[in-house]
């Protein structure tokens, strides 16, 4: 069930009647009716992985009760317990075929024939944002930053909140549980605050993600049949197509949670308006990058060690957001990609250098920081020529095709609208950069005539370039 689907246009009024209506006499209630019309969002793609979602829930609490109740050696036996369970589940579904498919890669290399067998399954939409949740939840009781809660009722909400379940972003206990175990009363300004960001979620989808989609598939399908500006443009479509996609389902789910009086982790902040590497990781996928940075990178020893350790962990860490991302090396590569573009700052210590989110783009100062932004989306748009190629060769091709001398032709196609509608997104992402979301307050202080104008414009905007009906790129990790 997607968002921008019929289905959960009939689905979600339901809930919010019932939710606000019907089972708003208790928590008990309110929870026991949000699990259940969660479990239904979920089966909806596939039923019969509700139950490895309820399996995973109940390791995950059961586990979280025994570590905090029993002593340290223990305690440590339950924690590798969930751990192994859960990368079990997780590397079985998504990796196993992948590790089979090298293993016999290498072996053909050095003149072996290695005949492993390979798992026909599908992969549960939606295991590695849920299994995170499991296991920061269960990794925090261990490390004493939160306590087991006793209702399994309140953790299954946490666990499979249906706003999130599917594609995050990736929440903590410690930020989602309190709310969960407090009774909400429906709050109207919260409510208007989440059907705004609702909507501008929906714009980034329907008008920018999957209409830049369009191109970006028609050149990557076809890439061989085009010139290098050509290329070049499609690479830019496909890096506008993500973040349209994944932001605007970001975007979705807060306002959906909102609704249901629940603020989620914020999971973008203007990500293509960063200045450098390190930058754009403090404000792209924030809920996976500071997870990795939580339960990773900081256990490892962080930036308190030396300057060589520092680097490894850094490489481990970009490794890891690599290969969460999917099992093909491609993404690997991605990450390690990443990596190498993070590490001059380390090394001079300017990754922490750029951490304000308001600075100017005029006069002298503003052209340094124009430039630097343009540099950056420039990297990371490469990087993301290896994200959505099939594999390296495609994507090391595509690069080398890029860099010749049809570069400096003109493009196949220049989609003048398309373009247009792009530009005037980035200026309003840039005028609303320093709220939560761009339209946040944009039009508060308006006459009620011209507000309303406003969001029906974007709602005519969205029904005029509307497409067929496309899953968010994030639903396949």
């Amino acid at each position: 069930m997607l968002f921008n689907s019929l289905d959960f246009a009939i689905f979600f009024p339901i809930v919010f009647i019932c939710y606000w209506f019907i089972f708003n006499k208790s928590l008990k209630l309110q929870n026991g009716f949000l699990l259940a019309a969660s479990y239904f969002f979920y089966s909806c793609w596939d039923w019969r992985f509700l139950f490895l979602l309820m399996f995973s829930t109940l390791l995950d609490f059961y586990t979280g009760q025994k570590i905090y109740n029993l002593k340290s050696t223990d305690r440590k036996i339950w924690l590798w317990v969930s751990i192994a369970t859960n990368l079990g589940f997780l590397i079985l579904f998504k990796y196993f075929n992948f590790f089979i498919d090298s293993f016999s890669n290498v072996f053909s290399i050095l003149g072996y024939t290695f005949s492993g067998w390979s798992l026909n399954v599908i992969l549960p939409v939606g295991i590695s944002f849920y299994t995170f949740h499991g296991l920061s939840y269960v990794v925090d009781i261990y490390n004493d930053r939160t306590k087991p809660v006793s209702n399994f009722i309140n953790y299954s909400v946490f666990v499979s909140f249906f706003p999130l379940l599917v594609a995050g972003p990736i929440e903590r206990a410690t930020h989602l549980l309190p709310q969960i175990e407090k009774k909400r009363h429906f709050d109207y300004n919260l409510a208007v605050n989440g059907l705004r960001q609702l909507l501008w979620g929906l714009f980034k989808k329907l008008v920018i993600a999957d209409n830049c989609a369009q191109y970006a598939n028609q050149v990557f399908n076809d890439q061989y049949e085009y010139s290098g500006s050509s290329l070049a443009l499609g690479a830019v479509f496909f890096a506008f197509q993500i973040y349209g996609d994944f932001s605007g389902y970001t975007d979705m789910a807060s306002g959906v949670a909102k609704i249901l009086g629940i603020r989620l982790l914020k999971n973008f902040s203007y990500p293509y308006f960063s200045r450098d590497i390190a930058e754009f990781w403090r404000r792209w996928h924030i809920s996976l990058s500071s997870w990795f940075r939580d339960y990773v990178y900081i256990p490892l020893g962080g930036s308190r060690v030396s300057l060589l350790k520092q680097v490894r962990n850094v490489f481990i860490v970009f490794l890891l957001s690599g290969f969460w991302h999917g099992a093909n090396w491609t993404f690997i590569v991605w990450g390690l990609l990443h990596a190498c573009y993070f590490l001059p700052s380390l090394l001079i210590g300017t990754n922490r250098s750029n951490i304000d989110n308001d600075f100017t783009i005029t006069g002298i100062l503003g052209l340094k920081n124009l430039s630097r932004m343009a540099f950056t989306f420039l990297l990371v748009t490469i990087g993301w020529i290896f994200f959505r190629s099939d594999s390296l060769t495609l994507a090391i091709d595509y690069i080398a095709a890029i860099f010749s001398n049809s570069l400096f032709t003109l493009p196949h196609f220049l989609p003048k609208k398309l373009i247009l509608l792009t530009v005037a997104f980035i200026v309003v992402e840039w005028y609303g950069r320093k709220e939560e979301f761009a339209i946040a307050k944009m039009g508060l202080n308006w006459s009620l005539a011209w507000r309303i104008s406003f969001y029906y414009m974007i709602l005519i905007l969205i029904l005029i370039y509307i497409t067929t009906e496309q899953d968010f790129i994030y639903f396949q990790f």
